[in-house]
């Protein structure tokens, strides 16, 4: 029979360290596995967070802004200054994301300059602009915005510029009464302004000559740079029309007086072509304009109604009392008015009245003074 033999001592021995091994192995082993599961959990949170954003980054910063925000991108500025420089303003989120997009898409040729962005810009848009070019760097400083409404005379003009800028309403009168400056704007723009040098008996010149628009004020102007600006802005509007009005017989100075008459009565385009046609009816008539208008410019007031009193009042403005165009236009007018003067609506229904119902805005015409004095105690007029 045999025996089995018995491991010796020493084989007990490194048995036990090779099981020891074996176990401080698995551990490791399980250590490992720990520490690389947290590290892809990290990696892989971190990815999540970076591509979150990266993402958001490449958005605008707020879509519904439209605040416009002055960058001054100097001349040698690289790619990663005007980054930094964006988001140092506000423009973009990260000055990183930016050069990233900038050099995955191959955008370069960023030029100097004065730009407007929005935080409602895309990084895109940005950065077509910044490729397009700003405003030169020694370009004004623009100081503001200033819109003249169509239809407002010198007078108002004067206190609504003041009110909006630096210029005050006693500067801007000197520069309107100056006879010095309005001939050397004659001498520039004579197809505008040769027939207004003749009038006689105005209070303006330049009355009904200083196109309603938006004009910005840089830091520097002065009022006889605005006031050129908007005669010029005039001259370009009626540079189409010059010869239209010439063949029409009347001078600049008489169209826009009835054009001016016009810009204030009418509030369609086809109520305007309407009252052009009465004024013009009447003038081939002889007859008085007798707009109300005209008696509100010479008492220097507005009113809703006129008395007797105030029809009779003596200026030339008065086209109740005096027929004829007067001495001049008696504010500004917009080409829609002009055109409405060139070309009038059914002068061949020969109205030779109008009156508003001051409610509804309606305008209604009348051919004969028993058909007008009926229509006004109709809209109560």
């Amino acid at each position: 029979m045999n025996e089995e033999k018995m491991p010796s001592r020493q084989e007990r021995k490194n048995q036990s360290k090779s099981d020891k091994i074996r176990q401080d192995n698995q551990k490791v082993k399980h250590i490992s596995t720990w520490i690389i599961g947290i590290l892809a959990t990290v990696i892989l949170i971190t990815g999540i967070m970076l591509y979150k954003y990266v993402e958001t980054s490449l958005k605008p910063i707020n879509p519904e802004s439209s605040k416009v925000i002055r960058v001054k991108i100097p001349v040698g500025s690289t790619n990663k200054d005007i980054a930094h420089l964006l988001e140092q303003k506000r423009v973009i989120k990260s000055a990183t994301v930016f050069n990233v997009y900038v050099k995955t898409n191959n955008i370069s040729d960023f030029k100097a300059g004065i730009y407007e962005f929005k935080q409602s810009d895309t990084i895109k848009k940005i950065s077509s602009k910044l490729q397009e070019g700003g405003k030169p760097l020694d370009s004004k400083e623009e100081l503001g915005k200033v819109m003249i409404p169509e239809g407002l005379n010198i007078q108002a003009m004067e206190k609504l510029i003041a009110k909006k800028t630096s210029f005050t309403q006693s500067d801007l009168e000197k520069v309107l009464k100056d006879e010095t400056f309005f001939n050397a704007l004659v001498k520039k723009y004579p197809a505008l302004l040769n027939s207004a040098k003749d009038a006689s008996d105005v209070r303006y010149r330049l009355e009904g000559y200083l196109y309603p628009a938006t004009y910005t004020i840089y830091k520097g102007m002065k009022p006889k740079d605005l006031i050129s600006e908007m005669v010029a802005k005039m001259n370009e509007v009626m540079g189409p029309y010059y010869t239209e009005i010439k063949n029409s017989d009347f001078t600049v100075q008489h169209f826009l007086t009835v054009a001016s008459l016009v810009e204030k009565e009418g509030i369609t385009d086809q109520d305007r072509k309407l009252i052009a046609g009465v004024f013009l009816n009447r003038l081939d008539d002889s007859m008085p304009l007798q707009s109300d208008i005209s008696v509100m410019y010479a008492l220097n007031t507005h009113k809703t109604h006129l008395t007797n009193a105030d029809t009779a009042v003596d200026s030339p403005y008065n086209l109740y009392k005096n027929s004829g165009f007067g001495p001049g236009p008696f504010g500004s007018v917009s080409i829609k008015s002009i055109e409405a003067v060139l070309h009038p609506a059914e002068r061949e229904k020969k109205y030779m009245y109008f009156v508003a119902d001051l409610k509804t805005k309606k305008v209604y015409y009348s051919r004969t003074y028993d058909e007008q004095i009926q229509k006004q105690k109709e809209t109560g007029n």
